[in-house]
């Protein structure tokens, strides 16, 4: 089998959801982790705080900074890292987690070994 990460992207365009949608895709996405856990593809998932609490590390001049590293238009809200026997079915698995979400999922396969 194949892992995935299947990323969850935001931008600068998308409307923010009211409190009641909030808590319905927490609940679906909820959902969609359980069925992921219980299938056996669940390998790792999580969301990250929102990208204005971001730290940026460069060991090569010795500083760290606040904010997001680019000041790009579209951003990582969260991820799953999937186990899947082919595209096909992790193509099919993200189209369930981005249901669930309300947003774009972008599907990579982990390098092999």
């Amino acid at each position: 089998m194949t892992q995935y990460l299947m990323s969850v992207h935001h931008t600068v365009d998308d409307v923010a959801p009211d409190q009641a949608e909030v808590q319905r895709m927490y609940a679906d996405v909820d959902a969609f982790n359980s069925k992921l856990q219980a299938s056996g593809a669940w390998v790792f998932a999580g969301g990250l705080v929102d990208r204005t609490e971001a730290k940026v590390v460069d060991a090569t001049s010795s500083t760290v900074t606040d904010g997001p590293f680019s000041e790009a238009r579209e951003w990582l809200g969260g991820f799953w890292v999937v186990e899947a026997p082919d595209l096909e079915a992790a193509l099919q698995i993200a189209t369930e987690g981005s249901r669930a979400c309300g947003a774009v999922v972008e599907v990579r396969a982990f390098q092999g070994e």
